[in-house]
């Protein structure tokens, strides 16, 4: 056997060991994910939903085991690609035309909501003196549509993964929490079922909140709801093109070496499936219901599997030490965003 035969042997092993690690890695995080997703179904985990559940698992097998090194090629994968093609296809469950025809006069409130509730937070969190990237993050997430907004700034803020798998965690916790309070407050607040489904819709975190909430004060109330909160996920479009200019300024002024904020080409995705959902899967070719169910579950799992990858990296050290005031904040956040939201309607 000459010593060319042995080379090409011995890299093909290399190349196929790899692979395997590779794809290990990413049956790791669905694995975890499925974990989740059996833990969400059990009485009181069910409230905070699938996403948190395997947060909280990842965070707690990192506590435990250690960060699985061997599989970090594949869990990288999941928490970078995997994550961006969740969010692409998150843009199939936002009707455009809908939003600027029936929602045209929510989405000034919304953009009113949103910018009070990033800058608000991060005022807060200067006075507190919290850690300013998680701050960030969960001002975006509460101003615009919790995990998958945090998600979709993170790589523009250069957000590191632990700082975005603590605010997805936080931010799913709370809103699951924030959620349960608004069906408590329902019968006693002065509100119609269709100012509540709004009031819902322009203050809860993310879309499966606002259902939690506004789906027990009837169909027509939760429509309304997904109407205003979709008005919202819409304004994520713009906001992320802000912060990237905000970024740019920001790096010029400090005279730092200027750096290179990656375009998020994902978010050109996200828009195209919009498009796509607005005017030929809604206007051309009328898609079985089943069929974009499949599609929302299956993001739903994508996303799960990133966040999973993101909550490896969490050390409850560092959970308790920076994650604390940045909650105080955002839970201070959303209670005025609450406010302003009933004064607006």
């Amino acid at each position: 056997m000459n010593s060319e035969t042995t080379t090409h042997r011995y890299s093909s092993n290399t190349g196929m060991k790899y692979r395997n690690k590779w794809l290990l890695g990413i049956l790791f995080t669905f694995v975890i994910a499925f974990l989740g997703f059996l833990l969400a179904l059990i009485p009181g985990f069910s409230y905070i939903g699938q996403l948190a559940c395997a947060i909280i698992l990842a965070v707690s097998y990192r506590q435990v085991f250690g960060y699985p090194e061997k599989l970090r090629d594949g869990i990288t994968f999941s928490t970078q690609k995997l994550l961006r093609l969740a969010i692409i296809l998150y843009g199939l469950q936002l009707n455009i035309a809908v939003v600027l025809t029936d929602g045209a006069s929510l989405l000034i409130r919304d953009a009113v909501i949103i910018t009070f509730a990033i800058l608000f937070t991060l005022w807060l969190a200067k006075i507190l003196k919290a850690d300013y990237s998680i701050s960030m993050l969960l001002g975006v997430g509460t101003g615009i549509c919790g995990a998958a907004a945090i998600a979709a700034v993170a790589p523009i803020l250069k957000a590191k993964n632990e700082d975005t798998a603590i605010s997805v965690g936080i931010i799913a916790l709370m809103g699951t929490v924030f959620s349960i309070i608004y069906i408590l407050l329902r019968p006693i607040i002065p509100l119609e079922s269709m100012e509540y489904g709004i009031w819902s819709g322009m203050s809860l975190h993310e879309l499966a909140h606002v259902a939690i909430a506004a789906e027990p004060a009837g169909q027509d109330a939760l429509a309304i709801a997904l109407l205003a909160k979709l008005g919202r996920v819409f304004l994520l479009i713009p906001v992320c093109f802000i912060l990237i200019f905000c970024m740019k300024k920001i790096s010029r002024e400090k005279n730092a070496p200027q750096v290179k904020i990656p375009f998020p080409y994902f978010l050109l995705g996200f828009i195209g499936m919009s498009l796509i959902n607005t005017f030929v899967l809604n206007e051309v070719i009328a898609f079985p219901k089943e069929i974009m169910v499949g599609v929302e579950n299956a993001t739903t799992w994508l996303l799960t599997a990133a966040m999973v990858g993101l909550g490896l990296n969490v050390i409850f050290k560092d959970l308790r030490n920076k994650a604390f005031k940045p909650l105080i904040a955002m839970c201070i956040t959303t209670v005025f965003v609450s406010i302003i939201s009933f004064l607006l309607l």
